[in-house]
């Protein structure tokens, strides 16, 4: 089985909005329905697990009944929403912990932020055909600007091969039970300081690959990022 966990519980405080980011309406939907869309078109997707505050369980649950009524049974994809956690990881951790509750150690997890509305039914298929023989996987995109090394955040300390970094993207897939357990090891400390979604899975050892990312499936943090969404679904 392949499970999406979509995590929608940020409070998108970068923004200045008066609500969380993935619950402002861009051409009359919220920003999180657009994922959410991907991810119940995508026939490779079993099942969705949302992370999400309680007041927009609702909400949420509206929009799923609503593409019922245009995509016969696909909101049965749905299989619940987890809380949210102190911070994004313990998130997942919460999410993980719930989709135990029904899937295998052996299944699929791809998980991906609710703020990165563009993701294509490409990247998804990619992801999860590229985790065959791995224990995850990462889409990333090659640095363009040249990136230096500062010591004292004043002076620069040393130039980087900007040809070996890479910017990691989401979704982030993983197999459960694996990823499940790199978590686990990193409790109850450890896990605060962690920034990504692959690093415990980095951190525990596991194989875990690149593919390549795509430009279109930035995050939404600024209000910048808000005007360049806009203005594709325009384009």
């Amino acid at each position: 089985m392949n499970i999406a966990l979509i995590l929608s519980g940020g409070t998108g405080t970068r923004l200045g909005a008066n609500i969380p980011k993935q619950y402002i309406k861009v051409d009359g939907r919220m920003v999180i329905s657009y994922c959410i869309e991907q991810f119940v078109k995508h026939k490779e997707i079993d099942a969705i697990q949302i992370v999400a505050n309680r007041q927009w369980h609702n909400t949420i649950q509206a929009y799923f009944e609503k593409l019922d009524c245009s995509q016969k049974g696909n909101h049965t994809k749905f299989r619940g929403f987890s809380k949210p956690g102190e911070n994004r990881q313990l998130s997942i951790y919460h999410g993980l912990q719930d989709i135990l509750l029904y899937a295998l150690e052996s299944d699929k997890i791809i998980i991906h932020d609710a703020a990165r509305p563009l993701i294509s039914a490409q990247i998804i298929t990619d992801s999860l055909k590229a985790l065959e023989g791995h224990d995850g996987v990462i889409p990333v995109l090659s640095i363009k600007d040249t990136v230096y090394r500062s010591e004292d955040g004043k002076e620069i300390s040393a130039l980087i091969d900007r040809s070996k970094i890479y910017a990691g993207q989401a979704p982030e897939t993983f197999r459960l039970g694996k990823y499940y357990k790199a978590n686990v090891k990193l409790l109850p400390d450890k896990i605060w300081s962690v920034n990504g979604s692959t690093e415990p899975a980095v951190l525990a050892g596991l194989d875990i690959v690149m593919i390549p990312g795509d430009e279109k499936n930035f995050k939404i943090t600024t209000k910048e990022d808000l005007k360049r969404f806009c203005e594709v679904l325009k384009s």
